[in-house]
């Protein structure tokens, strides 16, 4: 029996398993494919099923959809999800040949290389590098719906059923601000985003 060759998938998990630190882009140059948005992922398993099938795995070696991890609030709870850093674009590192550039020109959803005179143009090291490390280093963005202005209904801790006022939101923290009403005199009091609702 034939030993087969790790696909493609199997070689990018070994390669981001060993990656520590600076990521290493020996073969190959980055080049940037521009898709129908909202098909980045599907472009991505397209292009990795593709290579597989017609072994261009020693010319094509990575696929990436450049994301950042967010922290979403819905109904008071928090939901990681995977936000594209730029939608409508993929990065493949690759060999650029009349194959593979046919083969990826040509997979579904891709509308063509990002190219100057018709001529696809190569990522600078430095601009993949910033591309990479910005999305594994920074920690997920707290995604929310408030506004200064705003009234919230506080739903937890001693103040909760107290409707205020949003008064100053810090997103780093994820904290905001709310004017409460206590006595007649408007008192600021600190939440975490998941302890107030937005009144509708």
């Amino acid at each position: 029996m034939a030993v087969s060759r790790p696909s493609l998938r199997e070689r990018l998990a070994a390669k981001r398993a060993s990656d520590t630190g600076e990521v290493a882009t020996s073969e190959g140059l980055w080049y940037v494919l521009h898709t129908y948005s909202g098909y980045e992922n599907k472009v991505k398993r397209s292009i990795e099923n593709r290579v597989d099938a017609l072994d261009l795995g020693d010319r094509v070696f990575e696929v990436v959809v450049p994301t950042q991890e967010e922290i979403e609030i819905r109904n008071s709870q928090r939901h990681t999800v995977q936000r594209k850093v730029f939608p409508g674009y993929v990065l493949v590192r690759m060999e650029m040949d009349d194959d593979t550039w046919y083969a990826l020109r040509n997979t579904p959803g891709v509308t063509g290389f990002v190219n100057v005179n018709n001529k696809p143009v190569p990522l600078s090291e430095a601009e993949v590098q910033s591309i990479l490390k910005g999305m594994a280093a920074e920690a997920p963005k707290v995604k929310m719906s408030f506004q200064l202005g705003d009234t919230v209904r506080i739903t937890d801790g001693p103040f909760a059923d107290f409707r205020g006022e949003i008064d100053e939101i810090n997103q780093e923290k994820g904290k905001i601000k709310v004017l409460v009403s206590f006595f007649g005199r408007e008192t600021p009091v600190e939440l975490d985003f998941l302890q107030a609702e937005k009144e509708t």
